[in-house]
């Protein structure tokens, strides 16, 4: 069995926990466990319940949306510092894509319930993880905006005149 500390250890050598307090991976810690997945299984579900996210330690994960006319539909690759899952955030709180392991991966896992508990007691807590889901949001965006530019691109050049 994983103690805390070790998860304390785990989130405070992650990029995304970089500047935040000790008191506050403290806080974190306490809502996370060890998780693993083996290759062609989902971390998370399109349309579930949105209660956990990752912090991926090791491997490959695909966040994909699923087409009908196409079937599955990457959207983003995560690799290794990483992470997935931020719908746990928003009401209704449902996954809004799947997150699909294409190696072995090992994640800490964090529950979505506890954190907003305590962000909702702790509001500076609650701002840090805004802030840096925010930007992990942004980023996402940013890279599926060219994803879409590349896919729709003509190669045709616009006359300004």
């Amino acid at each position: 069995m994983v103690d805390i500390k070790n998860i304390h250890r785990l989130l405070g050598e992650n990029p995304f926990f970089n500047g935040i307090s000790e008191e506050h991976l403290e806080l974190i810690s306490g809502c996370g466990r060890l998780a693993h997945f083996k290759a062609g299984e989902f971390l998370l579900r399109e349309g579930e319940v949105a209660d956990t996210f990752h912090l991926v330690r090791t491997g490959k994960i695909s966040i994909e949306s699923n087409s009908p006319a196409r079937g599955p539909l990457s959207i983003s690759g995560v690799l290794s510092g990483g992470i997935i899952g931020f719908d746990w955030l928003f009401p209704p709180h449902r996954h809004s894509f799947d997150s699909l392991a294409i190696t072995s991966v090992s994640t800490v896992a964090l529950d979505g319930e506890c954190l907003r508990g305590k962000a909702e007691a702790d509001h500076e807590l609650g701002y840090q993880l805004m802030k840096r889901f925010s930007q992990v949001m942004h980023d996402r965006l940013q890279a599926t905006q060219l994803q879409l530019l590349d896919i729709y691109s003509t190669g045709r050049e616009t006359d300004a005149s």
